[in-house]
């Protein structure tokens, strides 16, 4: 363990071996932070607060503070973090409140870049890509392998499903379903995250399978039903990637995001 001698650390936090806590950074007494996990200086982690391991955290950032809802009055609500995570300069991650799970959930391997902002009650999944300034309201649901262009808001009870895009300003207030990218303000859907699948592997017969689909749902004029109903009987039997598309519909509460007027 290396914590640098002006650093605060509570007697009360939990802090496992091989963890290096830099310069002018505080900790707060009821948080917990794993083996290999390095905070830079001038950080602050408060709360009930859990980070795992391998994490970097950067100077400024403020982690587990208390929420900006109006409704919270202090109760012990938690934060809780995977591990391999970077998290860069001035970000501020939240706690949940009482009026949801009492928890704010970040998984592992995400990069979350200079000033983003998790606020509270958010569930962000693996390896997603967060760039400057992207700011998650309360109750966003975000999945995995998801890249959020600079500047890009995302509304409160919204969720973006996984090997999404959304380019940079974006204004998501509606869901946006897996492999779709999205733009504008508001953002409207503009074709499939194509170049996301073939770096991740994804074979010719999956990327030409969620290409059909995608015009099924968004170009040939169906209801929305209908076209998932096609998609049931056909593509989805056999690509179960097809499947996780159309159930990012199903479990849409706010409605999902529709091509532009053009």
């Amino acid at each position: 363990m290396s914590i640098h001698p002006t650093a605060i650390v509570d007697p009360g936090a939990e802090i496992d071996a091989n963890v290096e806590i830099g310069a002018f950074s505080i900790i707060g007494p009821n948080v917990k932070i794993a083996s290999g996990t390095v905070i830079k200086s001038h950080a602050v982690i408060n709360g009930h607060t859990t980070i795992g391991r391998d994490n970097e955290i950067f100077q400024f950032s403020s982690v587990g503070e208390a929420n900006q809802d109006k409704k919270y009055n202090g109760e012990p609500t938690r934060l809780i973090i995977g591990d391999c995570n970077v998290i860069r300069e001035n970000a501020t991650i939240h706690r949940g409140t009482i009026q949801d799970n009492s928890e704010t959930v970040i998984g592992n391997g995400n990069l979350f870049m200079a000033s983003t902002h998790i606020g509270h009650d958010c569930i962000v999944g693996n390896n997603n890509i967060l760039a400057n300034y992207v700011a998650l309201a309360g109750h966003v649901t975000i999945g995995d392998s998801i890249l959020l262009g600079g500047y890009t808001g995302v509304h409160q009870f919204c969720q973006v499903g996984s090997f999404s895009m959304c380019g940079m300003g974006s204004m998501v207030t509606k869901d946006v379903p897996e492999y779709v990218m999205v733009s504008g303000n508001p953002s409207n859907a503009h074709g499939m995250n194509f170049e996301g699948m073939k770096r991740r592997g994804m074979s010719v017969d999956v990327i030409k399978a969620l290409r059909n689909s995608y015009k099924i749902v968004y170009l040939k004029g169906l209801k929305l039903e209908d076209a998932l109903s096609e998609l049931e009987q056909t593509l989805a039997k056999d690509f179960p990637e097809v499947d996780a598309f159309i159930q990012s519909f199903r479990r849409s509460k706010r409605g999902v995001i529709r091509p532009g007027k053009k």
